[in-house]
């Protein structure tokens, strides 16, 4: 109870940011982890909250100190110190994970990432994918879940950045109901040429 009622505090504080009113429920965190084991770690999660996605990547035997947790709120980032101190909590924006090592340089498995995408512009969303993949050994994908019936990265950015999103599922039991989506590099996209974009072009083709 008071984890919700600290999650409406800081929705009402801050709604474009936290962007739902009460945290995501554990039908949605079994969802967006049902494709993940430990052969996925380390793992790293956007937008962690509460925690609720990170306890439930530690029920399925991902070691904590293998889990990178970002989040930019610094209350909720220092809940989620004192629950999990063998994790590597950044407090920090999503779109600078590039400028961050992580893992003493070992690529991750995947990204669960629980940010409001679709309140987001572009260049902000450009920025968050190009990093979290620049984070990821081939074969890594990015689950994110939405509120929406789409996947909440338009398909112009997907293309652009050599990217697929395949439709996980969706459950009813959470607040709103939410769908998941897993986002991984095209096969016969290069790494190299998948994240070369400019500002302008980026600007015009998108936005």
């Amino acid at each position: 109870m008071n984890e919700q009622l600290g999650f409406l505090r800081n929705w009402v504080s801050a709604p474009v940011r936290v962007a739902a009113i009460a945290p995501s429920s554990k039908a949605l965190a079994a969802l967006i982890t049902s494709d993940l084991s430990p052969r996925d770690a380390p793992i790293i999660e956007l937008g962690a909250g509460t925690g609720v996605f990170t306890r439930r990547l530690l029920e399925k035997g991902i070691p904590e100190e293998k889990l990178a947790v970002v989040e930019f709120d610094p209350g909720f980032a220092r809940r989620l110190r004192e629950a999990f101190p063998a994790a590597s909590v950044l407090c920090m924006d999503a779109a600078r994970l590039r400028e961050v090592e992580l893992f003493g340089g070992e690529r991750g498995g995947a990204v669960v990432s629980g940010l409001p995408l679709l309140l987001m512009p572009p260049l902000q969303l450009a920025r968050i994918l190009r990093g979290a993949f620049s984070h990821l050994r081939p074969g890594g994908a990015f689950y994110q879940f939405t509120y929406g019936p789409r996947c909440p990265v338009p398909r112009a950015i997907l293309e652009r950045f050599g990217l697929r999103a395949r439709y996980i599922g969706g459950t009813l039991a959470n607040l709103p109901p939410a769908a998941v989506f897993r986002i991984s590099r095209k096969a016969e996209a290069p790494a190299a040429e998948a994240f070369q974009l400019k500002r302008r072009s980026l600007i015009a083709g998108v936005a």
